[in-house]
């Protein structure tokens, strides 16, 4: 049985048509909100998860490689978080962009390929350029454990190859769709030289434009070395970013890219990252 961390529906194109939206909303309501946290929290199978800490120890014991490095802080002493974006880039992000820059934090980007970095290739390297770190979110958001190992590989070889040829890093970390993963999808990973990255906040922001309640969510289940799911392809989400932002600096957090979350520790290919 695959693991499932979310109920997230497929994200609708960047042109955010109405059929699809609804598409998507009716996916989600498939799935109660209780048994969603009972996934986020337990998984359906037996899959190994690897924490920050746990990560930044390994490194400490001498387990892994090279140091990854620490960025502005480190998050062995501090108080880190992660902010993380899925399914961009889309018409919203130039604004989301410029709040970054503006409260000085730095993001992780899962980007999809298919009409998204295809269709907005001068924000990827944007992402890229203000320090951001860019990752895969597949190529057109299949589910991976649903589909041959062929197709596997294409969906994350696809969008690595457009990553690397607009910013001249090729990604090693990737966010399968709604979280579903099995023991396959790690071994592929592994091959791809990819580590998969989960989440341990969500806002459901596919679900609602109210920005006052996507930020309740996130500050509501935020903790040290939790890694945040947003999607700046819905309308309610880049509002709400700038209050995410200052409400947990205010509880002393420290944002960081999921690299820097886990330094000096660096995610190995084919291990899934969870808090």
């Amino acid at each position: 049985m695959a693991f499932s961390l979310s109920t997230t529906p497929t994200p609708a194109s960047a042109t955010g048509k109405t059929r699809e939206r609804r598409r998507g909303f009716r996916a989600a309501a498939l799935v109660p909100a209780a048994v969603g946290l009972a996934l986020a929290l337990t998984g359906c199978a037996q899959v190994d998860t690897t924490s920050p800490s746990t990560a930044r120890k390994q490194a400490a014991q001498g387990a892994q490689g090279s140091p990854s490095k620490f960025g502005d802080v480190d998050c062995r002493k501090a108080k880190c978080i992660a902010l993380t974006f899925d399914a961009g880039p889309s018409e919203n992000s130039p604004k989301l962009l410029d709040i970054l820059k503006e409260k000085k934090v730095h993001a992780t980007f899962f980007l999809l390929g298919k009409r998204h970095i295809e269709k907005y290739p001068q924000l990827v390297k944007r992402m890229s350029a203000e320090g951001h770190e860019v990752a895969s979110h597949t190529w057109d958001h299949k589910i991976l454990t649903d589909i041959s190992d062929d197709q596997v590989r294409d969906e994350l070889v696809r969008p690595n190859e457009a990553i690397e040829r607009l910013t001249g890093h090729k990604p090693t970390l990737m966010r399968p769709p709604q979280g579903r993963t099995d023991a396959n999808i790690h071994k592929i990973c592994k091959e791809l030289g990819l580590a998969e990255v989960l989440w341990s906040v969500t806002a459901k922001d596919y679900a609602t434009n109210d920005s006052a309640l996507i930020k309740k969510r996130v500050l509501e289940q935020a903790d040290r070395d939790g890694i945040i799911l947003l999607h700046d392809i819905y309308p309610g989400t880049v509002p709400a970013v700038p209050g995410i932002i200052d409400a947990l600096k205010e509880r002393g957090y420290h944002f960081v890219t999921v690299p820097q979350l886990l330094a000096p520790g660096t995610a190995e290919p084919g291990k899934v990252y969870r808090p």
